[in-house]
């Protein structure tokens, strides 16, 4: 099945940009970041940056905006059945050039998971002047680390805004 990118959640304050492969089903659907419940992505961003958990898209693309953080995925488009980034097949990646020239503040890319981060490599050159990190994958599919773990390694990013 043909999946297309979510739009990016980016504006002129973001420094930080967390970075997935590709949204899975329910963000599709949903046209939310992160909208399976089984992934500990926001349950970990609001705990790192020790802040009341909100199920509300919009608490929870204020608590982006409150930390200067933006979201987007590495692939513009792919074909993949179901979520799983090891299905992904005939890819194209998004435009960071065009971003980076777009959005200068941006100073720090962090992916979302090892894929992510393949993917962009594959494809593309790190810009100048960017701190790249690759993160644990939030997915609970990702059985490798535990929850405490995870958070640990995602510290990263409000180690910056601190």
């Amino acid at each position: 099945m043909h999946r297309e990118a979510l739009h990016p959640l980016i504006d002129n304050s973001t420094i930080i940009l967390i970075m997935g492969t590709m949204a899975g089903e329910q963000s599709i659907a949903k046209q939310q970041y992160y909208a399976n419940k089984g992934n500990l992505f926001w349950k970990i961003l609001f705990a790192i940056f020790e802040e009341e958990f909100s199920a509300s898209y919009e608490d929870r693309k204020a608590l982006l905006t409150k930390y200067n953080i933006g979201l987007w995925n590495v692939l513009k488009s792919c074909k993949r059945e179901g979520s799983s980034d090891g299905k992904i097949k005939e890819e194209t990646i998004n435009d960071f050039e065009s971003l980076h020239k777009q959005y200068p503040n941006i100073k720090y890319v962090f992916f979302e998971s090892k894929a992510a981060a393949k993917y962009f490599q594959k494809h593309t050159l790190p810009q100048e002047g960017i701190v790249y990190k690759t993160l644990p994958s939030t997915s609970g599919l990702n059985a490798g680390l535990t929850t405490a773990e995870k958070m640990e390694e995602w510290k990263a990013v409000s180690e910056i805004t601190l």
